[in-house]
């Protein structure tokens, strides 16, 4: 199911503490950052946070400049974002800020923590997601029921940490203070224990008055049949090179790239690659890597369309190919037509092979772009 596109933000010491252990909050961000978490803020369509946040912070999470409110309103859009909180238990106060400021307010939570909740004339809509939290089932009724494209997430550290640990931010902006902490028993940002492996992409470092701000996307495939933010990323890199490839009246436009485990990009490749007439996506990425690098058999395919099962011009199609290339692991967004081959079903050679097909629908119109000539074919 698509999600929100999932953007955590957060300031910390140099020494990774979010907070010292004083009684007021210690501000670790410059007024000029602050006012960049402003601009951020009025960007996004919903702004998270933890319910320990709320206890702890008793935050309002407003837009505070009346020109960026009012470019809000200005494209259709209220003046505030929508404000999200997420509590296992219900045991929320009804008297703190977060609910008599801004707009409009939802809580996730369990069974349990709703019919807390509901008795307790909180002012916001209460959304049980089952016995326990689901990040995935949150963030897809953000998509589908709340129109939530962009989701700003400022806290706190166990929010931050789950999201990252089940591969669902899509970006970390990281702002570093120039100070240290050093209490043990201060909030840290990430919790100890397993994250995703693999190094993240810096796509930003700059500074803002004594601070720096970086950002990041995670760059490391999902698991298994679980789909990861950084999926959505490759497989939209894949999209943009079935633009590349030379028109065809016979075949179709795809594009392709093989992911190390560690998030390396192996390779890329489009279809017609190089001027030639019959190479398919898949293959001419996969021609680039060599036969046998122990890299492939972790890695994950991203292919705009699904591999070919079928194919005349070559020996082997390209879900074969992918097979005998040892790898296991498959990203597509469009399931092949019957443009040119009746029953093509390249997802169920690699199933029943052992591999992992993850098809991403939210994709399917990207992918079938370049293709759109070839629709009176069928």
């Amino acid at each position: 199911m698509p999600f929100p596109h999932v953007l955590l933000s957060a300031a910390v010491s140099l020494d990774g503490y979010l907070d010292d252990t004083g009684p007021e909050r210690l501000l670790l961000s410059s007024p000029a950052d602050f006012d960049r978490v402003d601009e951020v803020r009025a960007s996004v369509d919903a702004i998270l946070v933890g319910a320990g946040t709320i206890r702890a912070d008793n935050p309002r999470l407003l837009v505070n400049s009346a020109e960026r409110r009012a470019g809000r309103v200005a494209a259709g859009k209220p003046p505030y974002p929508l404000k999200v909180t997420v509590s296992g238990s219900g045991d929320l106060d009804p008297a703190a800020k977060f609910w008599h400021t801004g707009g409009d307010k939802v809580v996730y939570t369990t069974e349990d923590g709703a019919r807390r909740l509901k008795a307790s004339d909180l002012a916001a809509d209460v959304v049980p997601l089952g016995p326990e939290l689901d990040w995935r089932a949150l963030l897809t009724h953000l998509h589908d029921v709340r129109g939530v494209r962009r989701l700003m997430v400022e806290g706190g550290g166990t929010v931050h940490t789950q999201l990252l640990r089940q591969g669902l931010a899509d970006e970390l902006q990281l702002v570093l203070a120039p100070l240290f902490v050093g209490a043990p028993d201060a909030p840290r940002l990430f919790g100890p224990g397993p994250y995703q492996g693999g190094r993240l992409r810096l796509l930003e470092s700059r500074t803002i008055g004594d601070v720096v701000l970086m950002r990041y996307e995670p760059t490391a495939p999902g698991v298994g049949g679980t789909a990861s933010a950084a999926d959505r990323h490759w497989l939209g890199l894949a999209c943009e090179l079935a633009a590349l490839c030379p028109p065809s009246r016979t075949a179709f436009s795809v594009g392709a790239v093989v992911v190390a485990q560690d998030g390396t990009e192996l390779a890329r490749g489009y279809s017609r690659e190089g001027g030639d007439p019959l190479a398919h996506a898949e293959e001419a990425a996969l021609a680039k890597i060599a036969p046998g690098d122990p890299r492939l058999a972790g890695a994950t395919v991203y292919s705009s369309l699904e591999p070919c099962a079928q194919r005349a011009s070559r020996p082997r199609p390209c879900a074969q190919l992918i097979l005998d290339a040892g790898v296991r692991r498959v990203v597509t967004a469009w399931r092949e037509p019957d443009t040119f081959v009746a029953g093509a079903d390249g997802s169920g050679v690699l199933a029943r092979a052992g591999a992992d097909v993850v098809v991403l629908p939210e994709y399917a119109a990207a992918a079938k772009a370049p293709n759109e000539h070839l629709a009176e074919r069928g």
